[in-house]
């Protein structure tokens, strides 16, 4: 069947060109809306009435149809003059009157301003194949000139071409405004394929400030301003005298698809123009074998000649032409015309063919060979259409009446039977379906031989109508009620509706449904009032409606309900005659259906109805209502409950009707209370009434409670309140007491009779008053003076008035407070105790030792205690006792901030204890005591030099510096001190000597070489003597080297020979630095710096120069100040020289290991590292393996292993008596093997700083240090 086509769609797929109603610009055509009743059987089919050939038209190419109107009709206006073609707009219609749409054959062609084929194909059409697809619509309406409004759905509506959207068909059309800026608009124009033609659009500038803006689109969206180019030109001009604007657009060898409609805007700040005109392409009428397909739907690109046409390929992906090769002609077309449909594809890429949509609408567009049937004269309809309950003859003829012919329905085959009839008449084959069906409604074809075509048949249900309608029905309650209604075709479905509601008709459902052939009943057995409303039946073809009312009947009553008031548990009744008697009801209290049970009776007896409850309850009272079932009238009476006043104290579960209360907290006392009525509350404190608009204390009443509110509760509140209850039943009275309790006082400030150096102890005194609650315990905080912050020293109660509080920061001034607690809460805080500053005393001093003993005076010195604390330190105080007594005497009075002290006043050959006290502020710290006493008497100590780490190897320094150094000794009495140089006595007026008790100061101010040589230092005491030997070395910058001369000269290369220098400056020379100067130019420059040898190749001189050369000898103090200079130059001659190349042997280096230093025997201390050192020389490298005791070391952790050039280093960590033994290093190479061997010998002794820390004296330790020397000496002899 055919399609209705989309409003938005064109043939070429495009949206429609045309302007919207509201635009100041014309529309390119006029649209015309016609609204076309339909026959009632139509609109039940659901289904156009419009015939065809049997095609399908397609979708995306509407055909123009002609709109023939028969009879007078009123269209809405058009925006436009010109002629133009039409659009049609049918609806289908619910009611109306018949009407038939018919489809006539082709007739004549629009006219030629009609462009809008040409305007939207991509490629060109002949005008033969337009006539061809031209059909025309012709519409018959009734007499009425007037049309019905239309009651279809949207998809019912069928858009002719262009025209105003189905939606918009009802609203009235605007007229455009008329236009304010244009003063002359683009026309419509016409021109041959290749020729030229120009628009051209006037603005007039008189009231403009500036130039208005235009652009050009060629149907909606286009902007050509994009598209300039060799077809297609813009141009604007502006006359100064007539102030006009002229804007030109000029298309240039126009092509067939630059037809259509085109648009010109104007803007102009808020100012809006437009103007809309066609363009029509009058091409040659050509076949379509001289069409080149494959370039014509090739899309153009910018570098081809068809650059800038007015296409919509323009605005897709370019790319870059493609070289066509030098192929044999084909005719795509024929090869088009023979494929499948989905070989079309395949075929537009194997020629190039790239506008494959063009190409399919050009297929569309050629008139097609139909292939004529070798089995059918004439073949099937497309479609039929059939009433339901008719009959439809299907007919085919046959060009060979002997074929045997099978029908099918849905591919079933169709066996004769009285529903189907198969007739024979001469050649054509007739299939009669009688009785037609729903199911009949099906896919149908006929089979003669191989070939075979088909139809589709359509069954049309006619609607079913209402004949006689429901009437309205009035009646009352418990009533039946029945309605009716009949309908035109027997077992047809109705739906019946209650006020726009479909009615429910389940089992459960007051409603019931019935019918008896067309007649249909919607039947109520028991109405009610709710039943009232308006009822309505439905059908296919109309509905019937009508209003059911449902009133109550009258009811007479000879005795009313009567009011009454009623004491709480007396018995309730209620009583009342109605007629008729029988009618029962129900009783309700303030609106609540009354059930009967053990406390309520209902009775009926007759005429009579009684309400009776055995004792009454305050929630009896109320408004009691009897209603009578079925009738609108009922009975009313008020029963009001009264109760004596009560006050229920027992609810409250407090001791003795006793409250306590936090003093500053709210107090709401809710009391229970009955009493109907309501009574009347007063609260009294002694004589005083407390008001319901008190501030602080107030008394509310509300509902079954009273309530006492206190906002913020004072010791003051404390008393008995008494509680006054009245109304009409009574009075009655209740008294209840109120305990306010408080936090206590704070305590007074607390004392600190004794501070610590880390604690103190603090005293206080309990508060004077306790809150009304004894007091549980105190909290105790502290602080810093100088700080805010309070820390908390307890967090458990302490229940004694002492406290010691600890870990406080020595020489911080401390406060302290207190806080006092009860049941009731924590107190305010005391006031803070005066400040106090917790104080230690010092520890005992360290390492007490005997410094100097004489024959009067001992001499003993210390170390500062290890914690001194915040009191600091103010001095020490030294105290001695004879041995054997315990009377300790003070030696200095006043206290000495020295860590020496020299006791004098002893008498000779006593013995003596000493000890010292450190004294600060908090007192004397401990005593530290020497553990022996002191025998008073001078002991002589042999001399011994302490030679210093750095003076024990050769000391160097260069010419000029400071030489300082200081030697230390030791010996008692004061040793004698001499220097010696080199066996001489040294001069006083070369080197300074300076001598004190312990050590002795050689110093030189500027320092010259003559002062080098070995210094000896003899230091004697009495017969005991110590030397020691100092080397100093002073060194200077050496000279330079003795004769430097040219060994050869060869190509770019000069052999320098040199001696070195007489005067090394008193060290080794380390170097020397070779220089080179252009014989023109005597500018220096360096070859190489730090050369170890005195010979030297010097190469890539640059051949025609002469050179000269230099050499400066370098030491660890620099370069020489002068270099010597060869007396002779080097020519670098340009062309080469034969120099024979003398032939040298290669020396052969190789070697076994040989130790250049062997190991020492070493002793080492216990707890110390050692190493030990040797040096070896191999080539190649030997491999070094280190022993113990002829045992191979392998990954101890105590042992690190060291080799760097030729240097062996063992480091034993930290060694340990076991440590000691015989070592041996071995070097292994291809070669030989070499080893040497040292004893290491561990000290477990005591060391000097254990000696000191036990308090021997200096020169005891001094001893023992050479006498373990001697004993160790001994055992190595």
């Amino acid at each position: 069947m055919p399609e209705p086509t989309k409003k938005d769609e064109t043939p070429n797929g495009q949206p429609e060109e045309s302007v919207a109603p509201d635009s100041n610009g014309a529309p390119s055509l006029p649209e015309i809306s016609l609204e076309v009743s339909p026959p009632p059987e139509a609109v039940a089919e659901g289904k156009e009435t419009v015939e065809t050939d049997g095609k399908k038209p397609d979708l995306t190419e509407p055909e123009p149809l002609e709109a023939v109107v028969a009879q007078e009709t009123s269209p809405a206006k058009s925006n436009s003059n010109e002629p133009q073609a039409g659009v049609v707009g049918v609806k289908k219609q619910a009611e109306s009157t018949s009407s038939t749409v018919k489809e006539e054959g082709p007739c004549s062609p629009p006219p030629p301003d009609d462009g809008n084929a040409a305007a939207t194909s991509p490629s060109p059409t002949p005008q033969a194949e337009d006539a061809n697809s031209i059909k025309k619509l012709s519409v018959d309406l009734p007499n009425d000139s007037v049309p019905v409004p239309a009651m279809g759905r949207k998809d019912s509506v069928w858009s002719l071409g262009e025209g105003q959207p189905p939606e918009d068909l009802e609203k009235p059309i605007d007229t455009p405004p008329l236009s304010t800026l244009l003063i002359e608009r683009p026309q419509s124009g016409s021109v041959p394929v290749g020729g030229d033609i120009s628009f051209v659009a006037k603005v007039e500038a008189k009231d403009l400030l500036r130039k208005p803006t235009i652009k050009w689109f060629k149907g909606k969206w286009m902007d050509l301003a994009s598209k300039t180019g060799k077809h297609l030109q813009l141009k604007e001009t502006f006359d100064r005298f007539t102030k006009i604007h002229t804007f030109e657009m000029h298309i240039i060898k126009a092509k067939d698809n630059y037809a259509g409609n085109y648009r010109c805007e104007v803007t102009y700040k808020d100012k809006f123009d437009s103007c809309s005109f066609d363009l029509e392409i009058k091409e040659v009428e050509t076949g379509s074998q001289n069409i080149d397909i494959r370039s014509a739907f090739k899309r153009s690109s910018e570098g081809q000649e068809d650059a800038g046409e007015l296409d919509f390929s323009g605005l897709l992906k370019h790319r870059e032409p493609k070289q066509q090769d030098d192929a044999p002609e084909v005719d795509v077309w024929e090869i088009l015309k023979n494929a499948r449909p989905d070989q079309y594809e395949k075929i537009a890429f194997m020629y190039g063919i790239t506008d494959l949509r063009g190409l399919l609408k050009r297929m569309k567009k050629m008139p097609k060979e139909e292939k004529k049937s070798e089995a059918f004269a004439k073949k099937l309809e497309p479609a039929y259409q059939v009433d339901k309950g008719g009959k439809i003859r299907l007919v085919v003829d046959l060009a060979d009446p002997t074929v045997e012919l099978k029908w099918y329905k849905n591919g079933q085959e169709i066996r004769p039977t009285p529903k189907y009839i198969f007739e024979h008449k001469g050649t054509q084959r007739i299939m009669v379906i009688n009785n037609c069906s729903i199911n009949d409604d099906a896919a149908y074809s006929v089979a003669a031989g191989d070939e075979k075509c088909t139809t589709e048949l359509f069954v049309k249900e006619l609607p079913v109508k209402i004949v006689k309608g429901i009437e309205p029905v009035k009646t009352t309650v418990n009533e039946r009620i029945e309605l009716e209604c009949e309908v035109s075709e027997e077992g047809a479905q109705v739906k019946w509706m209650k006020n726009g509601v479909e009615v429910p008709t389940g089992v459960r459902s007051r409603y019931r449904v019935k019918s008896e052939g067309t007649k249909h009943y919607l039947v109520i057995d028991d109405a009610s009032r709710e039943d009232t409303g308006t009822f309505s039946v439905m059908a296919s073809g109309g509905t019937s409606e009508a209003h059911v009312q449902v009133d109550l009947k009258p009811l007479k009553v000879y005795q009313d309900l009567q009011d009454a008031t009623i004491m709480l548990g007396q018995p309730i009744k209620l009583h009342c005659e109605i007629y008729p008697g029988n009618v029962p009801g129900r009783w309700y209290r303030n609106g609540q259906l009354i059930q009967p049970n053990d406390r309520i009776n209902i009775i009926h007896r007759n005429k009579v109805h009684r309400l009776e409850i055995e004792t009454s309850s305050l929630h009896d009272a109320g408004d009691y209502t009897f209603v009578p079932e079925g009738y609108s009238q009922s009975l009313s009476a008020k029963i009001h409950i009264i109760d004596p006043p009560r006050v229920h104290l027992d609810s409250l579960n407090f001791p003795d009707n006793t409250v306590t209360i936090v003093a500053g907290n709210k107090l709401r006392l809710e009391i229970p209370i009955s009493g109907e009525p309501a009574p009347r509350v007063v609260w009294m404190k002694g004589e005083r009434v407390i008001l319901e608009s008190g501030h602080r204390v107030h008394a509310e009443t509300y509902g079954d409670q009273t309530s006492l509110t206190i906002e913020v509760t004072e010791r003051e509140d404390s008393g008995n309140y008494k509680i006054v209850l009245q109304n009409e039943a009574g009075e009655a009275t209740a008294s209840v007491k109120i305990k306010v309790v408080d936090i206590p006082d704070p305590p007074e400030a607390p004392l600190v009779p004794v501070v610590g150096g880390d604690w103190c102890t603090m005293t206080w005194d309990p508060p004077k008053y306790d809150g009304g609650s004894p007091i549980l315990g105190y909290f105790i905080e502290r602080k810093k003076k100088q700080s805010s912050r309070w820390m908390r020293l307890n967090f458990d109660l302490i229940k004694e008035t002492a406290f010691e509080p600890k870990k406080m920061i020595e020489g911080v001034p401390y406060e302290v407070r207190i806080f006092a607690v009860n049941a009731i809460g924590v107190s305010k805080p005391s006031e803070p105790s005066k400040a106090f500053t917790p104080l230690a005393v010092t520890s005992e001093p360290t390492m007490l030792v005997v410094d100097d003993v004489t024959d009067t005076t001992v001499t003993v010195k210390w170390r500062p205690p290890e914690t001194i604390g915040a009191a600091g330190l103010d001095g020490y105080l030294v105290e001695y006792c004879i041995e054997g007594t315990n009377d300790w005497i003070i030696s200095n009075k006043e206290m000495t901030e020295k860590t020496k002290y020299t006791i004098t006043g002893l008498s000779p050959g006593c013995k003596i204890l000493v000890r010292v006290k450190a004294i600060n502020a908090a007192g004397a710290s401990a005593p530290r005591t020497l553990q022996h006493s002191i025998l008073v008497k001078e002991v002589i100590e042999p001399p011994k030099i302490r030679v210093p780490r750095h003076l024990k190897q050769t000391y160097t320094r260069k010419v000029g510096e400071t030489v300082n150094l200081v030697v230390p000794f030791l010996g008692k009495p004061r040793p004698k001190v001499t220097w010696l140089k080199e066996g001489q006595v040294i001069e006083p007026t070369h080197v300074s000597i300076r001598n004190t008790d312990c050590d002795s100061i050689i110093f030189i101010r500027k320092a010259e070489r003559s002062h080098s040589g070995k210094y000896e230092m003899t230091v004697q005491v009495e017969n005991h003597v110590d030397t020691a030997i100092l080397d100093i070395q002073i060194v200077d910058l050496p000279g330079p080297p003795q004769c430097v001369t040219i060994e050869d000269v060869w190509g770019a290369n000069v052999a320098l020979v040199w001696t070195p220098p007489k005067d090394n400056g008193n060290a080794p020379i380390t170097g020397y630095t070779i220089q080179k100067a252009d014989k023109k130019t005597m500018e220096w420059f360096t070859c190489i710096e730090h050369y170890h040898r005195t010979c030297i190749t010097i190469t890539e001189l640059v051949v025609g120069n002469e050179y000269f050369f230099r050499v400066f000898s370098e030491n660890m103090c620099g370069l020489s100040e002068n270099a010597t200079q060869t007396k002779k130059s080097a020519l670098i001659v340009k062309e080469g020289l034969q120099v024979k190349i003398p032939e040298y042997n290669d020396h052969d280096f190789k070697e076994a290991p040989k130790f250049t230093q062997p190991l020492i025997n070493t002793f080492a201390i216990a707890g110390y590292n050692a190493t030990l050192n040797c040096s070896v020389r191999a080539n190649p490298r030997p491999k070094v393996i280190w022993m113990k005791n002829k045992i191979t070391i392998i990954d101890d952790p105590r042992y690190r292993m060291f080799s760097n050039q030729g240097v062996c280093t063992l480091e034993i960590r930290k060694p340990s008596p076991y440590d000691g033994g015989m070592y041996t290093c071995k070097a292994i190479n291809d070669l030989g093997e070499a080893q040497v061997d040292c004893k290491l010998e561990v000290k477990g002794g005591f060391t000097f700083y254990e000696l000191m820390q036990r308090g021997v004296p200096l020169h005891l330790i001094d001893k023992y240090m050479n006498e373990t020397k001697i004993v160790e000496q001994e055992k190595q002899n």
